[in-house]
């Protein structure tokens, strides 16, 4: 089974790109977030899975020696070349699904920006990352945090109380797979599974984790988009750093 190109989708895509032209959720939580977590990113070679528009490729590339992005999305791709090129940069057409055809410890850094919720096979793409990882090789992830994907009642996350008060909730937490969501189009599918699967399956696969972080957002931020103050109750985004064993 193949993962859902839903970025190809050409309103789903425009809704998209129009998003992260405003102040949204990457920018101003998860990115930060991520940037924290960095190395040295020196002369190293990145993979940057799931890459999109090529913003974060272009922002490597300034101290990496190369950086590849790969994404099975065409369109985003396309905008990549254009707008978030540069001499160090090379942009491939690939799933996360399958990465056979890159050699084996040939890079520093394999970093990925809210991608990994929509991989299937999750433990071969581990498997997959520590491969290509040199020995001492970093990964760096974000995804959608597990108690945001629990429930699969995907309309109607939230609840209040008859005070007032708003909780979200985490039903379905247990029952891991599919979950369909209208995101600008209906029928978007990520991948729900526990916390405890993500962290057995970096340990299993060799992986030592170093850092995991849920971010929450800072006062400024709030200021400037309303709607992260949900991330005081819950986080959206949950953050895995790891090191492949030297």
């Amino acid at each position: 089974m193949k993962n859902q190109n839903i970025f190809d989708n050409k309103i789903f895509f425009d809704s998209y790109m129009n998003l992260r032209d405003g102040a949204n959720f990457n920018d101003l939580l998860e990115q930060p977030a991520m940037r924290a977590l960095l190395p040295d990113i020196s002369g190293m070679d990145i993979l940057d899975i799931g890459c999109g528009f090529g913003a974060n490729c272009l922002e490597f590339s300034y101290k990496a020696h190369s950086v590849t992005g790969i994404d099975i999305s065409q369109r985003m791709l396309e905008t990549a070349e254009k707008i978030n090129c540069g001499g160090n940069i090379k942009y491939m057409k690939l799933s996360m699904e399958d990465l056979s055809c890159l050699p084996s410890g040939s890079y520093d850094l394999v970093y990925s920006s809210l991608a990994f919720h929509y991989a299937i096979d999750f433990d071969r793409l581990i498997a997959s990352c520590f491969r290509i990882l040199k020995k001492g090789g970093t990964l760096l992830f974000s995804q959608e945090n597990p108690i945001t994907t629990a429930s699969k009642n995907t309309d109607n996350r939230y609840v209040k109380d008859e005070e007032g008060n708003v909780f979200f909730k985490i039903a379905d937490y247990q029952s891991e797979g599919e979950r369909h969501v209208k995101w600008f189009v209906d029928d978007v599918i990520h991948q729900h599974r526990k916390v405890s699967t993500i962290i057995t399956t970096l340990c299993k696969n060799g992986f030592i984790i170093q850092e995991c972080a849920e971010p929450k957002p800072a006062k400024e931020a709030v200021k400037i988009l309303k709607g992260l103050s949900r991330d005081l109750i819950k986080p959206s985004f949950i953050i895995f750093k790891a090191k492949k064993g030297e």
